[in-house]
């Protein structure tokens, strides 16, 4: 029982003593101690251990106890004392407590006093000012009653004086009343409840409409609707007439200038009728010069008319533009089949220059901010293919960076004639197309006649100078009919565009790539490399060469060009008419050429090496007695990488990145081709495989250097090439070391076969075993135990087999394998 009671009380002492982390970690922090047993996670067991580590220490035993126990002591003392300690602190704070409440109260009695004397005052104050706030509002009220009455007056007058003048026409005098009355009436909006107030306002909207009759009247007798010429003409009575209308209904004034305007251009619509052989466009000179006369006309009889703000000058101007581009698209839409590029070009010419003036002379303040007003045209950036620009900048690598330039203020004019010629300019446009199928042509014929470019010249290699002809072509039409329209003609003109970058890309840079040819006719590469191997191939010339290195620069020139020529396009054409703009098609077809050019290169030198890989691949391998240099194939190889790739690095100079892809191509070709080449070479003796092993270090090192072979410059290759070569040429290594190794132990072969080559391919292996010249009963066995012992695919980080064998081998083989990379570090230095 006592034993249980003493279990309980440790349990419920352990679960009154247990702290959360934070409590723990703060009375760490309050209270920093090194004792064991002031430690959160501390266990009995191990604390007696490091007490009692060996059964000798427990001889101390006694000590120990009682040194606890006299601990145990001391804490009790402690305890006692904090806890007599805490006994007087309760009354202390009562105490303190009491004296608090007092003082708030103390503190509560003086701000109630305070309260009750700032109410007193505030009370006093407002009995002192109740009479000046009375003073205050009867000098408002009398001031508002003596200036309403004066305003009364002042209506009342000017009521009848307005309708006195009205009668007499003193329009002079009535311009100035009138705005007077209207603005003293608005005084009285808030008391139209009055009659006399009411009636006072149906006055003066009754003297108001009269004047407006009155005018209209008067305008009408000086200018009749009728005739040729004005019958009254100018006067001081219509001069002051114009300065009520500005005061009357809006519609007043546009009625008079609807009118003015309708009388002045009256002339012009007889002079230049459809019928009129001086209506045609190859005479719209006279039009503009027409209308020029009659604004100095305007000028010295009607300037001092009218008054200064309604811009009549500027009325007449736009109201003639109006009727001329009605008329105009009228008469083309008649005689359409008379209309041809060069007169065409000719009255959009002469019509964009009157725009012009239009704009140095009037603000187009009386215009309409519609959407039919055209953006003037931004220059061009200076960036091929587009040359030098308006402004010659030559900087072409800060374009990006170098803030654009301010843009001319726009001319408010553009388009207000000239939009009339837009459905005819598929005129202008049928012409760019023929003028553009005859460059191309042309292109051609030069091409044909000048042959490729020679070798051992600046010619070979660089971009055909016909593509800059033709995007300097492109600009100027381009500009030419962003012009004329910024609208759909844009659009067609980019669909001629498109189809002449195609017939370029495929006339004129594919339609000359060179292509291979035997006695017995022409075959291209791709057919000579189905013919029986060893056979001779025809190489590419070095003009060829060259040839074909120019027509890679030129497609990669245009296709970095078209995607400037459809930016620019996007500039000039309308917002929303921008998505309909994509040269996507085009540049990928420049790609195409690109591609195609580099896989002519890459198949022009692959199958120059072609009979060097047969050559080696019928060697008796089996019959070799000692390793030497290297074999004779190999010398073939790096013969013709030495011949071709110097020509082919320095024509593609510009176009470094173009050179790189041609070696990752090739030797993407060429390694998978070893390799196949490297199975058909059987049986191979020992020493065989070490000659094998020899040649196929010395073409892993040309492959290496075969970014800059030939070069005075040695550049590091592109880790992405060096990886490439490194990854193929160590896997034909691994295959002859795997060749080289003794097949018994079985096991162990198959073993560092997997290990060595990482091909879990059944016919790899048996490949690998015809090399080696086995039975076809050993190659049974052999099989059979490499799909038992095949292991899971490799999950190393590249994949990549290892480089030295696992298993023990023979002492013989080690032997012949250190000699072997002795043989090859003494070449190598």
């Amino acid at each position: 029982m006592m034993e249980d009671e003493e279990l309980e009380f440790v349990e419920d002492l352990e679960a009154i003593l247990h702290l959360t982390p934070e409590v723990q970690l703060a009375i760490e922090q309050v209270f920093p101690s090194q004792d064991p047993l002031d430690r959160a996670d501390f266990n009995a067991v191990e604390y007696i251990n490091t007490l009692f580590p060996t059964e000798q220490s427990l001889a101390n035993i006694d000590e120990v106890v009682n040194n606890i126990r006299l601990k145990i002591r001391r804490l009790d003392d402690n305890i006692r004392t904090v806890v007599r300690g805490q006994t007087n602190v309760g009354q202390d704070g009562r105490q303190a407590l009491e004296e608090a409440q007092k003082a708030i109260q103390q503190l509560f009695g003086k701000i109630k006093d305070i309260k009750d004397k700032a109410e007193k005052s505030e009370q006093m104050v407002k009995e002192i000012t109740r009479d000046i706030k009375q003073l205050d509002h009867a000098k408002r009220h009398l001031t508002t009653s003596i200036t309403t009455l004066n305003h009364l007056h002042m209506l009342a007058g000017g009521v009848d004086s307005l309708e006195a003048m009205t009668r007499k026409r003193q329009y002079g005098e009535v311009a100035n009343l009138l705005q007077g009355v209207v603005n003293v009436l608005e005084h009285f909006q808030k008391y139209m409840g009055i009659p006399q107030i009411r009636q006072l306002s149906e006055r003066v909207k009754a003297a108001q409409s009269e004047l407006g009759t009155q005018i209209l009247a008067d305008f009408e007798e000086a200018f009749p609707a009728q005739g040729s010429k004005k019958s009254g003409g100018p006067s001081i009575v219509l001069r002051d007439a114009c300065l009520v209308a500005n005061v009357l209904d809006p519609r007043i004034k546009q009625e008079i200038i609807k009118k003015f305007i309708r009388q002045h251009l009256s002339e012009y619509l007889v002079l230049f009728q459809e019928n009129q052989d001086v209506a045609w466009l190859d005479k719209i000179d006279r039009r503009y010069a027409w209308i020029k006369r009659q604004l100095v006309d305007y000028e010295e009889k009607y300037g001092r008319m009218f008054p200064e703000e309604w811009c009549m000058t500027e009325r007449i101007s736009v109201e003639f533009c109006h009727i001329t581009r009605t008329e105009l698209a009228k008469l083309m839409r008649t005689r359409a089949r008379e209309i041809e590029v060069k007169l065409l070009l000719f009255a959009i010419q002469r019509t964009t220059n009157f725009e012009g003036l239009l704009a140095k002379r009037f603000s187009g303040c009386t215009l309409n901010d519609g959407p039919g007003q055209k953006k003037p045209e931004t220059p061009l950036e200076p960036t091929n293919p587009f040359l030098e620009d308006e402004d010659n900048v030559s900087e072409k690598d800060e374009d990006l960076d170098r803030p654009k330039k301010p843009k001319a203020p726009d001319n408010p004019f553009h388009g207000i004639v000239s939009k009339c010629f837009e459905p005819h300019l598929y005129v202008y446009i049928e012409s760019q197309d023929k003028n553009l199928g005859e460059l191309i042509d042309r292109f051609v014929a030069d091409f044909r006649a000048q042959g490729p470019p020679k070798s051992g010249t600046d010619e070979g290699g660089a971009v055909l100078p016909s593509c800059a002809d033709l995007f300097v072509y492109y600009k100027k039409c381009m500009v030419q009919c962003s012009q004329l329209s910024t609208g759909e003609p844009m659009i067609a003109l980019t669909t001629i565009f498109q189809k002449y970058l195609r017939e370029y890309a495929w006339k004129i840079l594919s339609g000359n790539l060179p292509k291979t040819s035997t006695n017995s006719g022409g075959l291209t590469i791709s057919s000579l490399l189905k013919e029986k191997e060893g056979s001779e191939v025809a190489k590419f010339t070095m003009e060829e060469l060259c040839l074909i290195c120019s027509i890679l620069s030129t497609a990669e020139y245009c296709l970095a060009t078209t995607q400037q020529l459809e930016e620019k396009l996007k500039d000039k054409v309308d917002k929303t008419l921008m998505e309909r703009i994509n040269l996507t098609g085009e540049m990928d077809t420049f790609s195409t050429v690109i591609s195609n050019s580099i896989q002519l290169l890459v198949q022009d030198l692959d199958a120059a090496c072609d009979p060097a890989l047969t050559a080696m691949s019928k060697m008796p391998w089996q019959s070799v007695e000692h390793v030497g240099d290297q074999s004779p194939y190999v010398t073939s190889v790096i013969m013709h990488i030495k011949q071709n790739v110097p020509i082919i690095r320095d024509n593609l100079a510009s176009t470094r990145k173009y050179f790189t892809q041609f070696c990752i191509k090739f030797t993407n070709s060429f390694i998978p081709k070893f390799i196949n080449h490297l199975f058909r070479c059987k049986p191979i003796s020992m020493v065989g495989a070490e000659q094998l092993l020899l040649d196929t270090h010395s073409l892993k090192t040309v492959l290496l250097d075969l970014p800059s072979i030939g070069s005075q410059v040695v550049r590091k290759a592109p880790a992405s090439y060096t990886k490439i070569v490194v990854k193929g040429m160590t896997r034909a290594e691994m295959i002859l070391k795997v060749v080289m190794a003794p097949h018994e132990p079985s096991v162990v072969f198959v073993d560092n076969y997997i290990k060595l080559l990482a091909d879990s391919n059944p016919e790899t292996f048996q490949k690998i075993l015809d090399m080696k010249g086995l039975k076809r009963s050993e190659q049974g066995t052999m099989l059979e135990l490499f799909r038992q012992r095949l292991p899971n695919p490799p999950s190393g980080p590249d994949g990549g087999p290892s480089l030295s064998f696992s298993a023990p081998t023979p002492e013989q083989e080690s032997s012949r394998i250190r000699k072997l990379e002795k043989l090859i570090k003494k070449r190598i230095q």
